[in-house]
């Protein structure tokens, strides 16, 4: 794969001396059985640096899916190495799979998945009851008895919301926490969705086309936002078939029959 001379010099500069890449995929294959075998993806090597804004285009059947798939952890390689965050992934176990994901990965998707009868900020609320996260000292079992634990599930539910509130705050849309989705905008509720993958601080947004449900101005201010998280220095990868979505990241690559080219 090849990539610009700017992003060959990063690449082997002070950065990578002192921090592993978000991603790094290394001759990784994804074959379907058939008659003859279907390679969805074609020994794709990929490194995202943190901090890194890229876009992955491609027309349709061209191993789009099955990589956000393998990037999120949803799917695993059939050969090669995948690495995020400096951890080979290929061969954990589901279970560890399934926290490594919870803890490193956000997913913003284009039709949103708003529970419609929880308020906003619930929404944002149930990311962390997902995960099953436990926050330091809150701990319902602890010594002291049954309100000592009834204590301790209320705090916890009160320090939920608070960083529910602040992922909200984040993405512009604390002022809806309260509104039921339905009486939100297309792009209100996507901002929402985006604030839920903020939860837990991870690693890697991971976006499944997430203008493809919103018009010109929705688009345009969820393309703001992620501008504005990349600047704070989280790492967005959009799988994407917009062209103008693709033209807002700093990097952009192209898959074509599973193989992957970084554009100049």
């Amino acid at each position: 794969m090849s990539r610009s001379p700017a992003r060959s010099r990063r690449a082997t500069g002070w950065w990578s001396a002192v921090a592993e890449p978000v991603i790094e995929l290394a001759e990784v294959c994804r074959e379907f059985p058939a008659q003859p075998p279907v390679r969805a993806l074609d020994r794709v090597t990929l490194r995202v640096d943190r901090g890194d804004y890229l876009a992955v285009a491609g027309p349709s059947g061209s191993g789009k899916s099955t990589l956000l798939n393998v990037l999120g952890l949803l799917d695993r390689p059939s050969s090669g190495s995948y690495r995020l965050d400096g951890t080979e992934t290929t061969a954990l176990r589901d279970g560890a799979r399934t926290r490594l994901r919870g803890d490193r990965i956000g997913f913003v998707f284009q039709s949103f998945h708003l529970l419609p009868h929880r308020s906003v900020v619930e929404n944002v609320m149930l990311a962390e009851v997902y995960r099953g996260r436990k926050k330091a000292g809150i701990k319902p079992a602890d010594s002291g008895g049954a309100a000592v634990g009834l204590r301790a599930v209320k705090q916890g539910r009160g320090g939920r919301r608070a960083r529910a509130k602040a992922a909200l705050e984040r993405v512009g849309v604390a002022h809806r926490a309260g509104f039921l989705p339905g009486l939100l905008s297309g792009g209100e509720r996507q901002r929402a969705a985006i604030a839920r993958a903020l939860m837990g601080e991870p690693s890697l947004l991971l976006c499944d086309e997430p203008t493809g449900n919103l018009d010109s101005r929705n688009t345009e201010a969820v393309l703001g936002l992620f501008d504005e998280l990349r600047g704070q220095g989280l790492t967005i990868v959009v799988i994407t078939h917009e062209r103008e979505v693709g033209a807002r990241a700093e990097r952009r690559v192209r898959i074509t029959d599973g193989v992957l080219v970084e554009e100049d």
